[in-house]
Formats: C-alpha cells, sequence, structure tokens
C-alpha cells in the first residue's frame, strides 16, 4: 500500500479546505446561518477523519471512516434544521454542510478531480436551481388566475409617541416590497398604545410579500405587536395566518 506522504497530506487537505470553502462563499453570499467558516471547517473535518485512516496504513478504514463522517454530520446538520410554525428552515443548510463533508472525503481520499467536480455540482444546484425553484413556487395551480390578488392586513400596536413614524415606517415598508395599500387605520387604545390596520392586495404567494415588511417593522422599539393576516380570518375567530413577533423592550 502507498504510504501517504507529506506532500499528499498537504495537497489533499489543501484540496479539502478549498471546496468547503468555495462552497462556504455562495452561502455567505446568500447570507445563510452556515457560511464560508462553517463550510469550510466541515470540509478540513471530513478530510483530516478520512486522511488519519490513510495514514495508519489499515486497507479498510478509509471506508469505514468515511461512514462515520457521514453519520456524524447529520447530528451537526441536525443543529441548523429550525421550525418556525408550520414552516421548516435550514434543510438546504444542513444539505449543504453534509455535500461539504463529502467532497472532504473525496479529497482525503486522493480523488481530487472528483472533489472539485463534486464542488461545482453543488455550487451549480444553488445557482442553477434556484431560479428554476423560484419559478415553480409561482407556477400557478391548474384553474388558477395567476394575476388574482388576496386581501391581507398587516396589523401593528405600538406606543403612541411611535405613531407617526411607525406609520410612515408601515407605508415607506409596503411601497419597498411592492404593495400599494388599500386602505390605512389608526385607532388608540388607552393612553399611549395605538392600533394600526393596513390593508394590501397581494398577488403570488402572500407570505413572501409581506416577510420584508414584518421583518423591517420587528426591529422597531415601539412596537409591540406585530402580525398580518388573511382578510375575513381574525373576524371569524382564527388565529392569524401571519407572523406575530413581539420585539425586545
Amino acid at each position: 500500500m502507498h504510504a501517504l506522504t507529506t506532500v499528499d497530506f498537504l495537497l489533499r487537505l489543501a484540496t479539502g479546505v478549498a471546496c468547503g470553502a468555495l462552497i462556504g462563499i455562495e452561502r455567505q453570499w446568500r447570507a445563510r446561518m452556515a457560511g464560508l467558516r462553517t463550510n469550510a471547517l466541515v470540509a478540513t473535518g471530513a478530510t483530516l477523519f478520512v486522511l488519519y485512516s490513510e495514514a495508519i496504513g489499515d486497507p479498510g478504514s478509509p471506508t469505514r471512516v468515511a461512514s462515520y463522517v457521514v453519520s456524524g454530520i447529520g447530528f451537526l446538520g441536525g443543529g441548523v434544521i429550525l421550525r418556525h410554525g408550520a414552516g421548516v428552515h435550514g434543510l438546504n443548510t444542513a444539505a449543504t454542510l453534509w455535500c461539504s463533508a463529502a467532497v472532504g472525503v473525496l479529497a482525503a481520499s486522493g480523488k481530487l478531480t472528483f472533489a472539485v467536480l463534486g464542488t461545482l455540482t453543488v455550487l451549480a444546484v444553488h445557482l442553477v436551481l434556484r431560479p428554476a425553484g423560484h419559478l415553480l413556487d409561482r407556477a400557478p395551480a391548474a384553474g388558477t388566475d395567476p394575476d388574482a390578488s388576496v386581501p391581507a392586513t398587516v396589523h401593528l400596536r405600538c406606543e403612541r409617541r411611535t405613531e407617526t413614524h411607525i406609520r410612515a415606517l408601515l407605508l415607506q415598508a409596503l411601497t419597498a416590497s411592492g404593495l400599494a395599500p388599500t386602505g390605512l387605520r389608526a385607532h388608540r387604545e388607552g393612553e399611549d398604545t395605538t392600533s394600526v390596520r393596513a390593508t394590501v392586495s397581494v398577488a403570488g404567494d402572500v407570505a413572501s410579500a409581506l416577510e420584508q415588511v414584518i421583518a423591517r417593522l420587528s426591529l422597531e422599539p415601539g412596537v409591540r405587536d406585530l402580525h398580518w393576516h388573511l382578510e375575513g380570518e381574525e373576524d371569524q375567530g382564527s388565529a392569524p395566518a401571519g407572523i406575530s413577533c413581539w420585539p425586545e423592550k
């Protein structure tokens, strides 16, 4: 069996780190939870584990260590998967970490060309299939009107002293998201609280359209309650369909 030299070790390690970093650059650019350093470290760890098994000279050891890496990376991926309401976030991030470990294993096994090809494939999945996924998300169901709009309401409660500022931000956030309000109502509750409701007409994915609005306003310290709901849902006594959040004071 060919002994692992220092040059081989460094070459394989550098390839594994570079492939993980390349994947991480795309993730960092997309502002995902696991970015440049995380993917680079995952690939580095996978590479080092398999390199260790190569260094000890056991013919069957690299295969066994690679299987342990696959199992172990599952626990790390599980840590980035979050449940938010009825949705689950972080699956793409977890799968990307899994792929980073895979290219690290390939690099450590001396399959440097395969490791590079695997890295390019992961990047292609993110860069090429992302627009295709968005097109599929926006594809209307059979028998539906793609231009049909859904009325929704953004409801917030804020401190009275910030009412003017919050209303201006609400209109600005709706405009920035391409939503034109069809109605705006402010109602004073108690001595220091104002309730503001803005109705909008949204075409397509309601949650995606209002996500930026909710995220922007939730950062304001004067906002006490914030959510959106489809027209008629709240009046019927059902829970709001949107995201509710109470910013820290």
